[in-house]
């Protein structure tokens, strides 16, 4: 293999593979007894996305549109991409904006150039459904008399309503806030996630007939057995929203904010004066968006970390948006006292080394003795973490106060099931995935039901396919403002990608594991034991006559997708 350098400056691999002559094959192998079959197989962006969305799916509906007799328009394509995806996550449009796409990180396509900018085309197809006014599915017509409770109006509590309710399941959602959203509206800046894209697509799951109750905290205007009581199942979603202690003198006076109630503020439209400098501890993303918030209130900002910037668990992308507006960051450096200092807060610090990894895989930070110094600011953001609030329902809580859940999300409590932040700290994503599982098994239950986890096929390996095949291609990519434009507003910052240019990004996927109708197979096959019916279903457009295949096998060398392995007698 020979490393070369992407239009993006990113070392990759470039794999070429010769295929070996035709004849050789025939000779070789003519009664070997094996007979190639079609096997279905799931790319790793789904195997690498917490909510297991059909990427290639919505991807390919999009891209393959011509390709079949009953073609269909870019619009009709967008439209069915949207039902693919909603099938299981209700939320394109949000988390076309906010995930930090994980799915990315596992596709093939990266071995060849760089990975498909999936994220930028959910985005797409997600305003795509809210232009369009499209409505999300039923599963069934049927009603059922099993009563639900969610409790929290988070991205996890409403992926459960909205799969509990496309099953028939009358579902009522509980939100002690005045509106429904949780971390997705009162945690993450209007410049990333607009207010009318989340009302937008809250709004459909709540006309599937969702009884939402606003401004309800279970525990305390409402009891929690009571709520046990009239409902046959519950699951808890209340999220993380309590900022962690810094545990260190002189964080409890004026001026020492959280992180996440910092943000519930400025998302509520409360005017905080945060003066001429901040100072945030942390480096998580509640972090990066308080100091990007604090920039666009007229600050000078700086993050204080304690590891290395490598090490900061905030999204890539949002770190670097931070640094060009200005944000500083002050790493391997921690928070040891806060005290006042004239009209302001003065933080002592100490200076940080890494030493051996700790639990989470990261180097400890280890204080260098001698090394106190002292950052002066107006105020500060501790945002190192955030706690869940499980009062009245302790009964579903570790030691430490988060909910414990086995794999099918149910607690300890009978009929009780939690996931989302409340179990651990994670992305929207992960919560939405959270949310469906829970509904998965919350059906089962009321069919007292055993609970079984969907077959997930094994993902396809970059090893396995045929890379030299795909042409090289440029991956389109959102744009965003000027720095110094940002700082202005809260208006959005990412600018989507053109419909052309979302149609073209489409086409860069490889369809790793299933058949896109390339002809490689036929072509290749000496005997002609293989035909082609555009006609048929995506998937099975080629369909082997076994009278006249000899089993050379040279029909899964020469598929570059990897649908084809030879099996039947072998």
């Amino acid at each position: 293999m020979e490393t070369k350098t992407n239009e993006a400056g990113s070392g990759f691999e470039e794999v070429k593979i010769k295929l070996p002559d035709p004849e050789d094959y025939v000779l070789q192998d003519l009664d070997s007894g094996r007979c190639p079959v079609y096997v279905r197989r799931v790319p790793p962006c789904r195997t690498s996305c917490p909510s297991s969305e059909d990427i290639r799916g919505y991807l390919t509906a999009i891209a393959q549109s011509e390709t079949y007799k009953e073609k269909r328009s870019v619009e009709e394509s967008l439209d069915l991409a949207w039902h693919t995806l909603t099938d299981k996550n209700p939320f394109p449009a949000v988390h076309g904006r906010i995930c930090p796409h994980p799915c990315e990180d596992g596709c093939n396509r990266r071995y060849k150039d760089e990975a498909v900018a999936i994220n930028n085309v959910e985005r797409v197809i997600g305003d795509h459904g809210i232009e369009r006014g499209l409505k999300l599915k039923m599963l069934t017509d049927e009603k059922r008399d099993r009563k639900a409770a969610v409790i929290g109006a988070g991205p996890s509590g409403l992926s459960c309503a909205y799969q509990l309710a496309r099953r028939g399941y009358p579902v009522t959602v509980f939100e002690s806030e005045e509106k429904p959203g949780g971390m997705l509206r009162y945690g993450i800046p209007a410049y990333r996630l607009p207010e009318d894209v989340l009302d937008a697509e809250i709004r459909n799951i709540i006309e599937l007939g969702v009884e939402l109750r606003c401004g309800v905290r279970v525990g305390e205007d409402i009891p929690w057995d009571d709520v046990r009581k009239e409902y046959d199942a519950v699951y808890v979603a209340v999220g993380a929203q309590r900022g962690a202690s810094l545990k260190i003198e002189g964080e409890d006076q004026e001026g020492v904010l959280a992180g996440v109630d910092f943000l519930r503020r400025i998302n509520n439209g409360e005017t905080v004066d945060v003066g001429s400098s901040v100072i945030v501890i942390g480096g998580g993303n509640t972090a990066v968006d308080a100091a990007r918030v604090s920039r666009r209130l007229g600050a000078e900002v700086t993050i204080l970390y304690r590891r290395t910037r490598a090490e900061m668990p905030a999204i890539r992308h949002e770190i670097t948006a931070a640094e060009e507006e200005d944000v500083t960051l002050e790493l391997l450096a921690a928070p040891v006292s806060i005290s006042r200092a004239g009209g302001g807060l003065s933080v002592t610090c100490v200076r940080m080394e890494l030493g051996e990894p700790d639990e989470s895989g990261r180097r400890r930070p280890v204080p260098v003795e001698g090394s106190e110094f002292t950052i002066d600011g107006d105020t500060v953001i501790a945002a190192i973490g955030q706690e869940p609030d499980l009062s009245q329902m302790e009964e579903i809580a570790d030691e430490w106060g988060w909910a414990r859940v086995n794999a099918r999300k149910e607690t300890a409590a009978a009929g009780v099931f939690a996931g989302g932040d409340v179990t651990a700290l994670d992305i929207a994503t992960t919560a939405v995935g959270h949310g469906r599982q829970a509904a998965r098994a919350m059906d089962a239950y009321f069919r007292e039901e055993e609970y079984r986890e969907p077959y997930v096929a094994k993902p396809v390996g970059h090893d396995e396919m045929r890379l030299d095949y795909y042409g090289a291609a440029p991956r389109h990519v959102e744009d965003e403002m000027p720095a110094e434009e940002r700082l202005r507003s809260f208006a959005e910052v990412n600018r989507a990608l053109t419909l052309e240019d979302a149609v073209e990004e489409t086409k860069r996927c490889m369809s790793c594991g299933l058949c896109f109708s390339c002809d490689q197979c036929r072509i290749y096959c000496q005997r002609e034991a293989i035909s082609k019916d555009l006609g048929r279903p995506q998937g099975s457009t080629m369909f082997v006559d076994y009278a006249k295949c000899s089993g050379c096998g040279i029909c899964e060398v020469a598929c570059p997708c990897h649908y084809i392995e030879m099996g039947m007698g072998g």
